[in-house]
Formats: C-alpha cells, structure tokens, sequence
C-alpha cells in the first residue's frame, strides 16, 4: 500500500491549502480513508476521515473550516483547509486502514504564519 501526500506549504492565517493524497495497492473504493496531523512537539492527531459511502468524520476544531472528499477514478483523497489558524500548523499525514493494518503516508507540512 502507496500513499503519497502532496499540497502542503506556508500559508497565512485566514488562507486555505488543499491536500491530496494519491493511493496504490488496495482497493480504494471500498476504503475508509483520511488525514492525521502531527504538530511540533505533540503527538499525532485524527484530522478527518471519509467512508467508501462518502460519510464524513471531522475532530471538532475542523467543523465548518475543513472538507475532505475523494475521488474513486483516481484514488485520491483530498483535504480542503480553509480559514488556518497557526494552531493548524502540522506535518499531515493520509491515513487508512487495508488488511487490519493500519498505513500512513510520508506526511506534507502545513505551516500556517504571518
């Protein structure tokens, strides 16, 4: 199983980024997948999650600020972030679940300053 993240950066608060996380070696359709973030010096966090039924799952602090959505021709996720907040700032990582094994990607910076 591949998961390769892209679409991070710097970024003003106020601003948005979009991640996207290409997927190879499972069957993605049928797949949970989603985002896990891991700030400076803090341990790693569940960011959001969609089902293969299109559900969605977001921790409170991104309610209403992110969106996350995915595209089964090309077996990709995609984390929309809108209005950042520096508290945001984290290396995020896709996330699923394939063979009760659990795989993350290699993980895309997100630095949000001024």
């Amino acid at each position: 199983v591949q998961l390769q993240a892209s679409g991070g950066g710097l970024v003003q608060p106020g601003g948005s980024l979009r991640l996207s996380c290409r997927t190879a070696g499972l069957n993605f359709r049928i797949n949970t997948v989603g985002w896990y973030r891991q700030p400076p010096g803090k341990e790693r966090e569940f960011v959001a999650n969609i089902t293969s039924g299109r559900s969605t799952n977001y921790v409170d602090s991104a309610k209403g600020r992110f969106t996350i959505s995915r595209d089964n021709v090309k077996n990709t996720v995609y984390l929309q972030m809108n209005s950042l907040k520096p508290e945001d700032t984290a290396v995020y990582y896709c996330h699923t679940v394939f063979r009760y094994r659990n795989y993350f990607g290699q993980g895309t910076l997100v630095t949000v300053s001024s």
